[in-house]
């Protein structure tokens, strides 16, 4: 099996899927949402121990609804749940989402990080930006959107640096394409102990992250378990929350697989990940564009290459992030160069 990029390495390199991103740079925070050209097979798999979510039960497999219009990612903890709201009203804007009568549904799940952290600005009137931001967000959706402090990125961070949002895609044998979206805000780290190398680097396409393998040799501390200041390791004060998605054609039970195997990405990128301070969730979309049929062998290529883009589609994330005002940790690249 080889792997290359899609042609954006972006998660619309799927095709019918497209994102969107809006913010507000006084909050310190913001939204991105996936809408869904048709509706799209979908699923989820939380691992984290302090989640914040909104309809994820009904992507469950054994559920009745089977697709959902769009996906809203949002920081704000979980006044920033609203978000998903702002992405129906656009939706319903335009007659789109499961007809009953003359009513018009749109089914909008969606995750969100914390960035709530001491210090910043995040007043607000009787109700939170998040519904507006989720609405902006889904207005500016196309092919073509900004990774790094951007959208629900803006107030992400890692341990020791700043976090973001971040995305990639793969191109498998079989003609089908596998892609991530991701917020990368963990207590975890995603660099090597305290080396700037990243802890994806084995799964890195050409110097999408800097082109700089692992480091030799490993230091001696790259196993301590480093995480963000002490008053930011508790329940649901971290998060990543990411979107992983195909263009292959899945049932429900095999997009739940697809969250799963992505998780792996976690794991990859992140150290330590899962923790009972992370609300890790990842959803599991497929648009069905391409009628890609998965025996085990193959299976096999196509979950992997759910963990392999997840990993790269984080270590992008931190990457990309740029500096702004009253940061509380530096970028990778200007601790780094």
């Amino acid at each position: 099996m080889t792997f290359r990029t899609g042609p954006r390495n972006l998660l619309t390199d799927v095709a019918g899927l497209r994102v969107g991103n809006a913010g507000e740079n006084r909050l310190t925070s913001g939204a991105t949402v996936v809408l869904c050209d048709e509706p799209a097979i979908a699923a989820v798999q939380v691992l984290g121990g302090a989640p914040g979510s909104r309809e994820t039960d009904l992507l469950e497999p054994h559920n009745s609804v089977e697709t959902v219009n769009g996906l809203a990612l949002s920081g704000g903890s979980a006044f920033g749940l609203d978000a998903a709201s702002g992405v129906q009203a656009l939706l319903r804007q335009r007659g789109v989402g499961f007809q009953f009568g003359d009513n018009v549904v749109p089914i909008v799940p969606g995750a969100i990080i914390f960035d709530l952290y001491p210090g910043l600005d995040k007043s607000w009137d009787l109700y939170p930006p998040y519904r507006e931001l989720g609405f902006e967000a889904a207005q500016a959706a196309g092919l073509d959107f900004a990774i790094g402090t951007h959208g629900a990125g803006i107030g992400a961070l890692a341990a020791g640096l700043k976090g973001g949002l971040g995305s990639a895609s793969t191109v498998l044998d079989n003609g089908a394409t596998v892609a991530a979206l991701v917020v990368a805000n963990p207590t975890g780290a995603v660099t090597v102990g305290d080396t700037r190398h990243f802890w994806a680097a084995p799964f890195e396409i050409g110097d999408e992250f800097g082109g700089l393998g692992l480091p030799h040799p490993m230091p001696a501390n790259a196993a301590d378990v480093r995480t963000k200041r002490k008053e930011f390791a508790r329940a649901g004060a971290n998060t990543t929350i990411a979107v992983i998605a195909t263009d292959a054609t899945l049932s429900k039970a095999a997009a739940k697989r697809m969250a799963i195997a992505a998780h792996d990405g976690y794991s990859r990128a992140i150290w330590p990940t899962h923790t009972p301070v992370d609300g890790d969730l990842i959803f599991a979309l497929a648009t069905g564009r391409k009628q890609v049929a998965l025996d085990i062998e193959s299976s096999i290529d196509f979950y992997a290459a759910a963990g392999f883009t997840m990993a790269r589609a984080i270590a992008r994330a931190v990457y990309a992030a740029t500096p702004a005002q009253n940061d509380l940790f530096p970028t990778w690249r200007k601790k780094f160069g």
